[in-house]
């Protein structure tokens, strides 16, 4: 990642910088779905974020490859095909959000034990 790009979202706190990188409605759910077959190409994203408008699905790729977090392949071919894998950053992130998901379940079932 370009050093510009990491002083952009440089603040008092560097949760705030990861989550402009990584936050959002839908950043998590594209990482995670290009992570379990990779690489994948748009169409097949598409249909893995059905409830997400194509534009905004096109937005968000552009921003995680902006950020170092994918990395876009296109291939000369007719019709144009365009592939989507995690980049080496990128794969850094999924243990990151799988606690993410794990300190998600333990928030929604307090009885658990492990938050209180």
């Amino acid at each position: 990642m370009e050093e510009k790009n990491v002083k952009k979202y440089t603040s008092c706190c560097g949760t705030n910088g990861i989550f402009k990188i990584i936050g959002g409605k839908w950043k998590a759910l594209i990482i995670k779905s290009i992570s379990t077959n990779c690489p994948k190409r748009f169409g097949e994203l598409r249909r893995d974020m059905e409830n997400m408008a194509q534009t905004t699905l096109t937005i968000q790729l552009r921003e995680l490859e902006r950020d170092g977090i994918i990395c876009r392949k296109i291939y000369a071919e007719t019709p144009p095909r365009v592939e989507y894998k995690l980049s080496e950053v990128g794969k850094t992130l999924l243990p990151i959000l799988d606690l993410l998901d794990d300190w998600w379940l333990d928030y929604k079932n307090p009885n658990n034990g492990k938050l209180k």
